[in-house]
């Protein structure tokens, strides 16, 4: 067993997993709204699938501010510094048994590869998600606006496209979390806060 580092405060706790659960949460409604399913009903769908956004974007106000004031969207920077040595671990040396060749600590919380996928997430997938998202909800103000040159459909396409792209990115975070030294470890760092080094 090596040393315990405490790696997440109790707000980005917090913010993890009620992030994650808003997401996961609009994408059981969007997808309903898509029509591949049925649960709670097209209306109920929708009405849910709103609220869950206004409530995520609430949520990022408050994480953002908390990021900006203490210091923490420093962990967020990108750097390629040993980025091949992880894409090399996680897609054949973690099949090997090799040891991970990034140990988290309290001044750097995610490795290189990590840091490129959240900036790919923050720069592309959630402005997509977001401003599709936007322009569907307001619709109606469209032509106020001088969008009318925009397509409804063309809108919940990209806004659909954005969905399996978060879709793939959860998937991925999932198997990449069981990749720490046993597979529940990173779950419960960020859970208790407490990381295994």
């Amino acid at each position: 067993m090596g040393e315990r580092v405490y790696i997440f405060k109790g707000f980005e706790r917090f913010w993890h997993w009620s992030q994650a659960g808003l997401i996961m949460f609009m994408m059981l409604t969007g997808f309903e709204i898509h029509g591949t399913y049925s649960i709670f009903g097209f209306e109920r769908a929708v009405n849910y699938h709103n609220i869950a956004a206004w409530s995520l974007v609430g949520l990022w106000v408050f994480a953002i501010f908390w990021h900006l004031t203490t210091g923490e969207w420093r962990h967020y920077i990108p750097s390629v510094e040993k980025v091949l040595v992880i894409a090399r671990f996680y897609s054949s040396g973690i099949f090997r048994n090799e040891p991970h060749p990034f140990k988290p600590s309290q001044l750097n919380k995610h490795n290189p590869l990590q840091r490129l996928t959240y900036l790919g997430v923050l720069l592309f997938i959630s402005p997509l998600i977001w401003i599709t998202g936007w322009l569907y909800l307001f619709h109606g103000e469209w032509s106020a606006w001088g969008l009318s040159v925009l397509q409804l459909e063309w809108v919940a396409i990209g806004h659909t496209i954005g969905a399996f792209l978060m879709l793939a990115f959860f998937v991925s975070h999932i198997y990449l979390v069981t990749t720490g030294h046993t597979p529940t470890s990173q779950i419960k760092a960020m859970i208790t806060g407490w990381d295994e080094t």
